[in-house]
């Protein structure tokens, strides 16, 4: 099974990389290690939190958001990927070769209900309001 959530979003004329930053920034305020870069596919995003990924999944795996498209039309995945060290200087053809979206061996409706109240939502009303939530929800 491959978990993933696709958020797709039209008529927003968001800046994506100021969207970039805004998630980042709510991650990395709850507590998440997070990477960034910008490569041919998109925006990648991958943050690394210990406890919920140590319940889900094994430690050297982490949620991997890519933002591709345009500010008027935009798509938003969310899912989990492996860990890449240093995401900015690797090179764009290794982030073509490894998959980004893992299959993982957890029950769906455990990772379709932390995604759904978690990082979607939180991610969802970034886009919308341009702005985070500004009470954590817990992960």
């Amino acid at each position: 099974m491959v978990a993933e959530k696709v958020m797709h979003f039209q008529g927003k004329n968001k800046d994506l990389s100021q969207l970039t930053q805004q998630i980042v920034q709510q991650l990395q305020s709850e507590g998440y290690k997070t990477q960034n870069a910008t490569k041919p596919v998109g925006i990648i995003i991958q943050a690394q939190k210990a406890g919920i990924l140590r319940d889900i999944i094994a430690a050297d795996r982490a949620f991997t958001i890519m933002i591709t498209g345009d500010p008027n039309d935009f798509t938003i995945h969310i899912g989990i990927g492996k860990w890449i060290q240093n995401i900015a200087v690797t090179a764009a053809e290794a982030i073509l070769l490894t998959w980004l979206f893992l299959a993982v061996d957890v029950p769906e409706m455990a990772w379709t209900a932390h995604v759904e109240n978690g990082l979607a939502k939180e991610i969802k009303l970034i886009v919308e309001t341009g702005s985070p939530m500004t009470a954590t929800t817990p992960h």
